[in-house]
């Protein structure tokens, strides 16, 4: 009896695996048909990311209206784009300059969004501008220039879609964030700053546009990578704090990341953290064990200035 089981459990695993294959196969095909047809609007469209949610969007049917800062990439995406989907069942993409943090030029594309179709029926904000360095070397005006990239950018450009949507009453804007919206990390405090901002007016923004029947959505994914790469042996990024919040080990994929927006457009589900254990776990601790979390990020920083001081 006891061989048999043994000799079952293989199976029975190998069967469950199948099970959530097949799971999770219909539930992809159940996202892409759930955009076909609709007018989605995707901004830096030219990034590593906005093109895969671009490509995503575009086989899966939806009218593609692309942001883009650089119209020869702009131009390269779309080639790229129509030249592996089946033009019968694909709609040919729009392309529009937009640089997002040219807060003054966004009413004028916004307008120019709006006459591509008419209407949008999702908006994805997918710009965003990363700085590294300390609080004291990072100037003002970059700091305004972060914020204006991720922070007012994304929000002058929704509150010009959101007229035609609150008339509508229906639509969906994404917020492509960061799990720095959730808790800062040292040498990021621009970029935090502005991602935490951005939490927090969408945040605001879902509840106030319930009554319209527009859904707000963020997802939030750890640091996005392509690349692999292993830290020296001693180096400091093997510290506590490094294991917290290192790149690669708990880095997500930029494929990864436009198929969970895919899906979230899909289930139109509020929030999503894109984050494996470890990250997930400093978010928990930030919020039920702040005192923790910070002794932990305070260990961190003063292993990396030994570090210097000693090389």
């Amino acid at each position: 009896m006891g061989i048999l089981a043994v000799l079952a459990l293989p199976l029975v695993i190998l069967g469950i695996s199948g099970i959530i294959y097949i799971y999770q196969s219909v539930i992809w095909l159940l996202s892409r048909s759930a955009v076909q047809n609709k007018v989605v609007v995707i901004t830096d469209a030219i990034s590593r990311l906005g093109s895969e949610c671009s490509r995503v969007f575009h086989t899966g049917g939806a009218r593609l209206v692309l942001c883009g800062r650089t119209w020869e990439k702009l131009e390269a995406l779309y080639d790229a784009l129509i030249s592996v989907a089946d033009p019968s069942m694909t709609y040919t993409p729009k392309l529009i300059l937009l640089d997002i943090s040219d807060i003054d030029c966004i009413q004028d594309v916004a307008r120019e969004i709006l006459d591509c179709y008419g209407c949008v029926d999702v908006l994805i904000n997918n710009a965003s501008m990363k700085v590294k360095g300390a609080v004291q070397s990072i100037s003002l005006e970059l700091d305004k220039k972060i914020m204006d990239a991720n922070y007012f950018g994304p929000v002058t450009l929704t509150k010009a879609i959101l007229p035609n949507m609150i008339s509508r009453r229906t639509g969906q804007i994404v917020l492509i964030n960061s799990i720095q919206g959730k808790i800062g990390i040292p040498f990021r405090a621009a970029y935090a700053a502005s991602k935490h901002a951005a939490v927090g007016f969408f945040d605001c923004l879902r509840a106030e546009m319930e009554e319209f029947d527009i859904s707000v959505s963020t997802v939030n994914p750890t640091f996005i990578y392509s690349y692999h790469h292993q830290p020296a042996s001693g180096n400091w990024e093997a510290s506590i704090w490094k294991f917290f919040f290192r790149k690669v080990e708990y880095g997500v994929h930029p494929v990864e990341v436009a198929e969970e927006v895919l899906r979230t457009v899909n289930s139109k589900k509020q929030e999503v953290l894109m984050a494996n254990p470890i990250p997930r776990a400093a978010v928990y601790i930030r919020t039920f064990f702040p005192e923790l979390f910070f002794a932990i990020v305070a260990s961190g920083i003063r292993e990396k200035m030994k570090t210097e001081e000693d090389v």
